[in-house]
């Protein structure tokens, strides 16, 4: 494509595999996550009886409609402070979600916010699940709107599938309109 687009492209070609050692996918460096107390299902069910606890639940939106601990309430991360009138009467919050690490970054932004320690339910909701507990469903509930995955032009409106038929084809038709056209440095790469 950079090719194809007018730019210069190189590739390395005279390398000695052996120079490279490192096997496996790449891993990114990554922060260490942080501290924040942890909490196993038996203990989250116990909070979950008493007044003022509150269960809120950063996994991906699609995910919290096909299962979450009952009373979970779902949110996004990027919009904790905005809700924090809403997280206000709680006396003790708790974040799950599909893992560790991103309701372990919510709840450290939580006790950022409001001040006072905020735990994490330790496995997220598959620890729940394993627990033996029943999980819920559905969307009820949320404290955010869902905007965390997007979406194709046809789903979720009145719009036709022909309609989005019709702009693949337009799409599948550039490089032909792009050859009549003759103002762009886009050029077609012949296969090798």
């Amino acid at each position: 494509w950079l090719a194809q687009l007018g730019w210069d492209v190189a590739w390395l070609a005279d390398a000695d595999p052996a120079q490279f050692t490192e096997t496996g996918p790449w891993q990114p460096a990554h922060a260490p996550l942080p501290a924040v107390p942890l909490v196993d299902a038996d203990t989250l069910a116990e909070r979950l009886q008493q007044p003022g606890t509150l269960l809120l639940d950063v996994a991906p939106g699609v995910q919290h409609a096909k299962g979450h601990v009952p009373g979970a309430r779902w949110v996004l991360r990027a919009q904790l402070a905005q809700l924090l009138p809403a997280l206000a009467a709680a006396e003790r919050l708790v974040v799950t979600g599909t893992g560790d690490a991103l309701a372990r970054l919510a709840a450290a932004d939580l006790t950022r916010l409001t001040g006072r320690p905020v735990a994490v339910l330790a496995g997220g909701n598959a620890a729940w699940a394993a627990s033996g507990r029943p999980l819920a469903t559905g969307d009820d509930g949320r404290l955010s709107p869902r905007i965390d995955r997007y979406r194709r032009p046809y789903e979720g409106t009145d719009a036709p599938r022909e309609a989005m038929q019709g702009y693949l084809d337009w799409e599948f038709g550039l490089v032909a309109q792009l050859a009549r056209d003759g103002t762009h440095g886009f050029r077609v790469l012949p296969a090798a």
